[in-house]
């Protein structure tokens, strides 16, 4: 590409693009919590097993955490748009097949071919924006909007799933797809016009692909498993080694290969790495917190599926302001690592009040402000987060650097609620079993004491791993200000020189 590119006109039809494009990832999204809600429920109807119901989550995320390197890669091929459409089309099919379940094996499909679509769907999704967006106040307000969906959708599942299990029942958290999926796909394909000369037309890495998806869904499942059977079990470690003997041979192959399907300059850019790690490690601690929270106020306050769901509407709320009102409005004016840093802080303060947890604590004085901090500084971080994602890479690439903004999410989402539950539930074993051996009285008691124990001993992680994400941001991230205007050229490599330069938008040339 040219570092003399002309300057694109903007598309006229951005602004309604950016609703369809929200529209699809609020469905996504919604997809990886508003399942969870109903799981009990579709355990008994269909006869599910304790020992095979993590397939209905794990089935989902080796499908969609395996393939996501490849469908953003799909995208520069075959076109943004075009993979977009088959993505949402996809999805409801796969969603209708889920509602229509009559036994495990059909349930476990088609949450599988739900991750296969979404694979496709999200990173065409991030990368339509990173083309169509190129003014930098413009630019900031579309991933403000994305941003906050990213964050605060997951929470919309929460309650999202809790009314459409309790009001109707859990067949329907797989139908409600299908109207999301529908307009999307309908609006893209008469609104989205994707810009010319960005595909990237280069024979597809078929080595790359087999090694990225092999190591990426060994290590999806070794977290998955060892949730389930522990770290020790020979299996898990066994994808472990497995994970990192393709991945390190995906990179080898990927640094010789003519068109590799992820080039290494995408990732070996300070600004893309730093965003990629510090995002997945935030997304550790979310995830888990979402399992703790969800879990405490059921079982130990004894609120309902829709109760539970509203609890998070205060995590929402401070998402949106957050990625809108903060992350947007700040960050054409200062350097990115300067919102990412004191959000990821801003969102640790909330989670070391989540540590003070009890089994009487009171929502409004605790849970409450905690949420809020978590939210606003959450959402203030994401925000320039998805948007330096793609900072400096050349339009033919942008597809496979948005497919690693939800690779790190999706593999930090695995890795998230298999370490902390783990590592609640090892002491909440260690407390129960030392009470007990005190005289403990009151079984019941003693359950939910160790419960919460559990909870706030794996917070204590969380809290430091939002630690580790604020300093990987403010070391690694350099970039300055975005323009507030379109850039005339773009930067093809990212490389930077330790000095604050404007952020280089990516521009498509003629």
């Amino acid at each position: 590409m040219s570092k003399t590119a002309d300057i694109r006109l903007p598309d006229p039809s951005r602004w309604k693009a950016l609703a369809f494009i929200a529209l699809a990832q609020l469905m996504v999204v919604l997809d990886s919590t508003i399942v969870n809600i109903a799981l009990p429920h579709a355990q008994t109807a269909l006869g599910i097993t304790d020992a095979n119901k993590q397939w209905v989550i794990t089935a989902y995320a080796l499908a969609f955490g395996g393939l996501l390197l490849f469908g953003g890669r799909i995208a520069d091929l075959w076109g943004r748009k075009r993979t977009f459409v088959v993505g949402l089309i996809g999805f409801a099919l796969a969603s209708a097949l889920g509602g229509v379940a009559q036994n495990q094996g059909m349930l476990f499909g088609s949450r599988a071919l739900q991750g296969v679509f979404g694979a496709l769907l999200a990173p065409a999704a991030l990368s339509l924006l990173a083309v169509m967006f190129t003014d930098g106040k413009e630019r900031a307000k579309a991933f403000g909007i994305y941003g906050a969906i990213a964050g605060g959708g997951g929470a919309v599942g929460l309650i999202l799933g809790g009314f459409l299990t309790q009001a109707l029942n859990w067949r329907w958290t797989f139908f409600v797809n299908i109207p999301f999926a529908i307009v999307a796909a309908a609006g893209a394909y008469f609104v989205i016009r994707e810009p010319a000369g960005s595909r990237n037309r280069s024979s597809l890495d078929i080595p790359g692909v087999v090694l990225s998806a092999l190591g990426l869904v060994s290590l999806v499942y070794g977290f998955t498993r060892a949730e389930s059977a522990g770290w020790s079990d020979a299996l898990t470690i066994g994808m472990f080694v497995a994970s990192g003997v393709l991945l390190l041979a995906f990179v080898l192959t990927e640094a010789r290969v003519k068109s590799p399907l992820l080039p290494l300059r995408v990732v070996l850019d300070r600004n893309r790495g730093g965003v990629y790690l510090s995002l997945g490690l935030a997304i550790i601690a979310m995830f888990g917190l979402f399992l703790f929270l969800t879990y405490y106020l059921q079982v130990v306050k004894g609120y309902s599926p829709i109760r539970t769901g509203f609890a998070f509407l205060p995590m929402i709320a401070g998402m949106i302001t957050g990625s809108t009102q903060i992350g947007a409005r700040l960050m054409t004016r200062v350097p990115a690592r300067k919102l990412m840093g004191p959000g990821f802080l801003t969102a640790a303060v909330g989670m070391l009040l989540l540590t003070q947890l009890e089994i009487g604590s009171s929502y409004t004085t605790l849970i409450l402000p905690a949420q809020l901090l978590l939210g606003l500084g959450m959402g203030t971080a994401f925000m320039p987060a998805m948007s330096l994602a793609t900072h400096g890479v050349e339009p033919r690439d942008s597809g496979v650097a948005s497919a690693m903004v939800n690779t790190s999410q999706q593999v930090g989402g695995a890795i998230g609620t298999a370490l902390l539950n783990t590592i609640a539930a090892s002491a909440a074993t260690a407390y129960a079993t030392s009470h007990a051996a005190l005289g403990a009285t009151d079984p019941e008691l003693l359950k939910l004491q160790s419960m919460v124990h559990g909870f706030t001993g794996a917070i204590w992680w969380a809290v430091g791993i939002l630690v580790v994400a604020f300093a990987i941001a403010v070391t690694f991230i350099n970039a300055g200000r975005p323009s507030a205007t379109a850039v005339t050229g773009a930067s093809g490599s990212g490389d930077t020189d330790g000095v604050e330069d404007e952020f280089k938008v990516p521009v498509v040339a003629h």
